[in-house]
């Protein structure tokens, strides 16, 4: 407990010292020009950052996935002409280097393929839907939860950003500390969790998390609720690293579905 403690308050130290001196650090330009407040992490990750008309992705040629997606939904993507392609629209990422996620991979393996920026959030531009169906915005996910609870805190996000005018979100795998399964000849690893942080700064700022296990299970989507500042802990992220101190601990440490 002491040793979690130390680390902690390290870890804000060091993003403290970041925002406090941010001519010091480089962020990447694009990160500027969309927007998007990208994770920051303490800890070194293997990534190769990708930035897309309707996300930003930290691409992990390890496992094959992404370590996280983020994303601005604003109210004006919730509506448009640009069809949801078929299943057929899945296709390799040639931006990232091979081997890498294909559709063989997933074929007859027992996973769906899990968008992690949803296309539902893309409706908006026939560019940004064909890019949301990129691998690197994918992982293998259980097929219950891709259509059931995951499903349904996407709606709720959708529905949120119609009532509060934009979300910013984030979300990804999550990997355990042990061996993983992976699927295909390219060795994609499985997750064994996903998870979703949610921040709204319209009206009275607040956030929200959830965590699900990645397999077949039928729960509503508040068994799944955390705090941000929890899964902070649990992923080694920090998320929305731009936020005014005061109002990062306003939204962060509270996790309720009601305040929604």
């Amino acid at each position: 407990m002491i040793v979690f403690c130390i680390i902690e308050k390290v870890r804000r130290y060091i993003l403290m010292f970041i925002l406090l001196c941010p001519t010091l650090f480089i962020f990447p330009a694009a990160a500027q020009t969309t927007g998007i407040d990208i994770p920051f992490s303490v800890k070194k990750k293997i990534e190769q950052i990708l930035y897309r008309r309707g996300y930003a992705v930290s691409y992990n040629k390890d496992t094959k996935t992404p370590n996280w997606v983020a994303w601005h939904l604003a109210t004006a993507h919730l509506e448009g002409d640009a069809p949801r392609p078929n299943a057929g629209a899945f296709h390799e990422d040639a931006e990232v280097p091979a081997p890498r996620a294909n559709n063989e991979d997933y074929k007859g393996s027992g996973w769906s393929r899990g968008h992690m920026c949803p296309a539902g959030d893309n409706k908006w531009d026939s560019t940004a839907m064909y890019e949301s169906f990129l691998l690197t915005n994918v992982c293998p996910q259980s097929v219950n939860l891709n259509s059931g609870v995951w499903n349904q805190i996407e709606i709720s996000c959708r529905q949120w950003a119609a009532k509060y005018g934009g979300l910013d979100i984030v979300c990804g795998p999550i990997y355990f500390n042990q061996e993983h399964d992976t699927i295909g000849a390219n060795r994609v690893v499985v997750p064994e969790a996903f998870f979703k942080v949610v921040l709204c700064l319209q009206d009275k700022p607040k956030g929200i998390g959830f965590i699900c296990r990645n397999m077949n299970e039928n729960k509503k989507k508040e068994a799944y609720v955390h705090s941000i500042n929890q899964i902070e802990r649990i992923t080694g992220y920090t998320f929305f690293p731009h936020l005014d101190p005061l109002v990062s601990e306003q939204v962060k440490s509270r996790g309720n579905l009601k305040e929604w």
